[in-house]
């Protein structure tokens, strides 16, 4: 069975938290890559940015449902949803549109789990770290590449 270190891409492009959104672009855009880890001045993972924290700064705000009853407003969806919302559509650096919420792999992760995070977490740039490092980044182009090579198991 193929793992994360048969499979991952090991020269890793990241961006810091404070790369600039159009410099962000930038490097999506030439490297054609989809998503990079964010790194801390310590080179510690601390996040992941990608092209849909682009596109989520030029969508239409969705203005959340309410009701009013004897004068009171009740908002039927949460107030801080719509607050992370205009949060990242303002965001003018990686810090303020990246995902924080981490979800990354081991090496030894096999093929099948990988894809299975992939699909249920909906992400797709996952990091692969080894003893608390960054080692590789595996995204969707990586499974396509493995699957269109016939490397399906070992």
């Amino acid at each position: 069975m193929l793992t994360a270190k048969d499979i991952m891409t090991v020269k890793v492009i990241t961006v810091t938290p404070d790369t600039p959104v159009k410099t962000l672009a930038d490097i999506l855009w030439k490297h054609r890559i989809s998503g990079a880890p964010v790194l801390d001045e310590n080179g510690d993972l601390i996040g992941v940015v990608t092209e849909n924290d682009l596109i989520d700064q030029t969508k239409k705000l969705h203005i959340p449902s309410m009701i009013s009853i004897l004068d009171s407003v009740i908002f039927l969806e949460s107030q801080d949803k719509m607050k992370n919302e205009i949060n990242k559509m303002a965001g003018t650096v990686v810090r303020d549109i990246c995902s924080k919420k981490l979800v990354s792999v081991e090496e030894s992760m096999p093929l099948d789990e990988i894809a299975t995070i992939m699909a249920e977490k909906k992400v797709h740039t996952l990091p692969v770290v080894a003893a608390g490092k960054l080692v590789g980044v595996i995204g969707k182009s990586d499974i396509i590449r493995t699957l269109a090579g016939g490397h399906f198991s070992d």
